[in-house]
């Protein structure tokens, strides 16, 4: 029995032993969605990097730059950024609105079925994209790691071990996964970094210089363009990444988890911080990889890229360090995709089932039942689906989560606390038009179609050169929901003072206050 399998089992076993306390302490619909709001605001901000730190982040954004050079630190450059949008916009309003999920904070303010319902719709897809692109990765790891493992067989053992997760510990296990995992992640992380970079002698001018002449794309390596050769696409991958992630279901259900605005936003911060030490790193990661690994090999071993880091793990440290970050690869992967079971069960069980089948009226052991059911159907959605995108990089299949997210989410958030004239018709019209213009625009994308076979799902000319459709759709988010608010004549504003002041302050009760 080989390192890498002994430290996988490590792993599971010791995700599976949390699981089990967890699943004493989860006994309310508080507990099971929020963990009781009981974290505090560092382990919330841990909890929220280990959420945010995906298998897009670790495995797909090192090959991305190990295969396309600077390209692929645009992936880096906007997640990072992306949480000042967070942390300035979205952070302390939902919190102050919201109690378990983002639909709770637009009801603050309309408290309309529909609503509730077209937001439901949207977390659910927006987590069932994200998911796929975990269960991929999740794939392909296993695979290495295990060669009498097919793709297919490795992608079910991740399905059923995040059903149990959230099935069985809710919040508080997904949190304390997410937690340890990274923990772990950053140490492996920088171990590899710090070995890179004594390659080159403790010098970014001489990794630089390097980087000229290592790979198949020579001097070319280190400038835009070999990934992004469109200059609309590169801007449309960078709005749906900066823009995208104050609209992710799972990140978003984080700020419930802590007590009061002040710790979540201080989670933010704290989150940043780790997030951004980490995707600096990730720079040491694609270039070792491109240099002491190589193309061929990379490619040799998954054509997207996604292998690029437990392979330079192997070349630096031998089978132990490759061994301790594919362990920690998967763990980053059960940690995330149990995040977005959660998020995606929560948005049907809370959302959709108890607030408009049940009218409000379901009790908490039928709510948590719901959210259970829910959690392994949406299992075995994303698994189905993962089971048709093996040859798709994990980074691309993420940055179109981050896409649907920007265009169906944030507009509505936005503009239930800053715009006064906004109403229910806008917050509908806008969520449906964000989701279906991103689906429809991805639907008909070269990701999707392709004339030579084996490069995407499906062989023929797509319609459009886009492979993000974040500059389109995020735009026509945002005017769904203006026109929608100016073209109907139902007034929704006699609330926004209050909302406006809960909102900034937490204050719930205004005539108490007064």
């Amino acid at each position: 029995m080989n390192t890498a399998f002994l430290l996988f089992l490590v792993i599971v076993l010791g995700t599976l032993v949390i699981t089990y306390y967890a699943s004493k302490k989860t006994k309310t619909t508080s507990e099971f969605y929020t963990a009781g709001g009981g974290l505090t605001g560092w382990q919330n901000g841990l909890a929220i990097a280990g959420d945010y730190m995906s298998a897009a982040s670790f495995l797909g954004i090192a090959g991305m730059v190990a295969l396309f050079g600077f390209d692929g630190f645009f992936y880096s450059i906007g997640f990072l950024v992306a949480y000042l949008v967070v942390l300035y916009l979205v952070a302390e309003p939902l919190r102050n609105l919201g109690k378990y999920t983002m639909a709770d904070m637009i009801a603050a303010r309309f408290d309309h079925k529909k609503i509730r319902g077209v937001a439901a719709i949207n977390s659910i897809v927006i987590s069932i994209f994200y998911m796929i692109a975990q269960l991929v990765g999740a794939g392909g790891l296993i695979a290495l790691l295990i060669p009498s493992l097919d793709y297919t067989t490795s992608v079910l053992i991740v399905g059923v071990l995040m059903t149990v997760y959230v099935v069985f510990g809710g919040m508080t296990a997904t949190s304390w996964v997410q937690i340890i995992k990274c923990v772990l992640l950053i140490a492996g992380t920088f171990i590899i970094s710090l070995i890179v970079f004594a390659k080159f002698d403790f010098s970014v001018g001489h990794m630089f210089e390097q980087m000229r002449s290592v790979t198949p794309l020579k001097e070319a390596f280190l400038n835009p363009g070999n990934k992004f050769s469109n200059g609309l696409d590169t801007i449309s991958l960078n709005l749906a990444l900066v823009l995208g992630t104050a609209g992710l279901p799972h990140i978003l259900i984080r700020f419930f988890t802590v007590k009061d605005a002040p710790t979540a936003r201080k989670s933010v911060v704290v989150a940043t911080w780790i997030i951004g030490l980490f995707y600096v790193m990730t720079v040491f990661l694609g270039f070792g990889a491109a240099a002491f690994v190589g193309h061929d090999a990379i490619v040799s071993a998954n054509a997207a890229g996604n292998m690029a880091a437990p392979l330079l793990a192997r070349v630096l440290g031998g089978e132990f360090l490759f061994a301790f970050v594919s362990a920690v690869a998967f763990a980053t992967i059960l940690a995330v995709v149990a995040g977005l079971v959660l998020s995606a069960a929560s948005a049907f069980a809370h959302d959709f089932y108890t607030h408009i089948i049940r009218r409000g009226k379901a009790h908490e052991k039928e709510q948590i039942k719901a959210a259970k059911l829910a959690s392994v159907g949406v299992a075995i959605i994303s698994i189905i689906l993962a089971l048709f995108a093996q040859k798709l990089n994990v980074a691309f299949l993420v940055a179109l989560a981050f896409a649907v997210a920007a265009s169906a989410n944030l507009p509505v958030l936005l503009f239930t606390v800053f715009w006064k004239r906004f109403n229910t018709a806008g917050a509908i019209t806008g969520m449906i038009v964000g989701v279906l213009s991103a689906l429809i625009l991805v639907a008909v994308s070269p990701n999707v179609w392709d004339p030579v076979a084996g490069k995407a799902i499906f062989v023929g000319t797509p319609l459009i050169s886009l492979t993000n459709p974040g500059i389109i759709s995020i735009p026509l988010g945002f005017l769904g929901a203006f026109l929608g608010t100016f073209l109907s004549s139902k007034q929704d504003d006699v609330k926004y003072d209050e909302i406006l002041v809960k909102a900034n302050t937490g204050i719930q009760d205004l005539a108490q206050a007064k």
